[in-house]
């Protein structure tokens, strides 16, 4: 099998496979391939916001220390692989035609996903390349997510929970967090991130004591300056200072150093300097990236409410500072485009809408027609848009902005790396 058969596999199956009712498929499919997941293991994290971030910290730590580190994350940014790593490399070309060829031979004619299929090849790569640990982020949710086949971890992380996928998970945050408290597992612990409403924490606490499973709250932190750019924080007397900027990162960093601490308390060494490394060099591509430069480029993802909110928080930040900024925006119908345009229109000096990045992208008119309520607007490809986003940012001590959608941030960063 070779990239392209290996692709054409993994792509004949729909992202979202049958409709599931329980988790007897991506177990069946889990014993078709031997049950690696039996002999593995595992940090387990799900949540609305933060997953990706609190992942890179936990993994980070974990190989400084000298843990060989597996990392799987949802979704891919610029390519395939690169949702699979580990020690923070990608896999291989050579070993995932390999492993997805002996998934191809074991599976059935049962509807999976792509997502099933994937964690498949991870799990088998994870197994024979020995790792450690693994560092699993779930796709959609916790308990009906196929991650959540594994045994008891060593620790459950659920990060802040918000208002996405109402369709599938709930409509209120406490419905959707019901959900990510699925993960939960008797004999295991349980670490939640502090940034959650009283509601959440109640919730999960309470599944935590149902189960029979530790639950732990974060120490508290004590911000640092104006919680501007990047945001410094004291944890136990010590000063961090994240490399990803928001506000927000302060509490991914103390969920993950959270993690670590009882990691440490369960046997595994890793120093304060593993810890203070993974925090203070951590970066995530298209979560808030910062590309200093002429001009500087803000490349962000996120595209629910939570996420969009952490984006403006951030402009408001860099308007104060008197930068203008001069956003690309584009959007997928699937998600309240409309709010967010508004948010991010609203704190900008221009906004210019693109589309054709995804299949269900809104009509680039769409967004501008709405951004122009409150901006200045134009349309235009990807490429021609974040041109004059540039050309603009740069005669006029600005910002250039990518944002809107998670498809539109990895084409712009795809682009760049050609």
């Amino acid at each position: 099998m070779d990239i392209k058969e290996c692709m054409d596999f993994v792509n004949s199956y729909t992202k979202s496979g049958g409709r599931i009712t329980d988790l007897s498929r991506a177990k069946e499919l889990a014993e078709r391939i031997g049950s690696p997941e039996q002999r593995l293991k595992f940090v387990h994290i799900a949540g609305t916001n933060g997953k990706g971030s609190t992942l890179e910290y936990i993994s980070n730590a974990l190989i400084d220390a000298g843990y060989r580190t597996g990392q799987f994350t949802s979704p891919f940014v610029l390519r395939y692989n690169d949702r699979i790593r580990i020690n923070g490399q990608e896999i291989d070309e050579e070993s995932l035609c390999e492993i997805a060829e002996k998934v191809k031979d074991s599976v059935g004619d049962k509807p999976y996903s792509q997502f099933e299929i994937t964690m498949a090849i991870a799990l088998l790569w994870f197994e024979r390349e020995k790792c450690d640990v693994v560092v699993l982020e779930t796709g959609i949710g916790g308990l009906l997510d196929s991650t959540n086949i594994i045994p008891p971890p060593l620790v459950s992380v659920i990060t802040s929970i918000s208002l996405d996928h109402t369709a599938i998970l709930g409509k209120t945050v406490e419905e959707i967090a019901a959900q990510k408290a699925g993960i939960i597992k008797s004999g295991s612990a349980v670490v939640l991130a502090e940034d959650n409403p009283d509601s959440v924490k109640e919730l999960v606490r309470r599944t935590a004591s149902d189960v029979g499973a530790e639950f732990i709250e974060p120490e508290p932190c004590r911000p640092y300056g104006d919680g501007g750019m990047f945001s410094s924080f004291y944890y136990r007397g010590v000063r961090l200072r994240p490399s990803m900027p928001g506000v927000h990162q302060l509490y991914n960093a103390q969920t993950a150093i959270t993690v670590c601490l009882y990691l440490r308390e369960k046997g595994f060494e890793i120093s304060d300097g593993s810890i203070i490394r993974a925090v203070e060099n951590t970066q995530v591509r298209a979560r808030l990236q910062y590309i200093d430069g002429e001009p500087p480029v803000l490349v962000d993802g996120g595209h629910n409410p939570a996420g969009v909110a952490a984006l403006t928080l951030m402009l408001m930040y860099l308007s104060s500072r008197g930068k203008k900024i001069f956003a690309v925006m584009g959007m997928v119908d699937s998600k309240d485009y409309v709010d967010c345009v508004k948010s991010v229109a609203g704190c900008a000096d221009a906004v210019y809408a693109v589309d054709g990045f995804a299949p269900n992208s809104v009509p680039a008119e769409t967004l501008a027609d709405i951004a122009s309520f409150y901006t200045e607007t134009g349309t235009g490809s990807l490429d021609e848009c974040a041109a004059k986003a540039k050309e603009r940012a740069l005669a006029e001590n600005g910002v250039a902005v990518i944002c809107g959608s998670l498809y539109l941030a990895s084409e712009y960063l795809n682009g760049m790396s050609c």
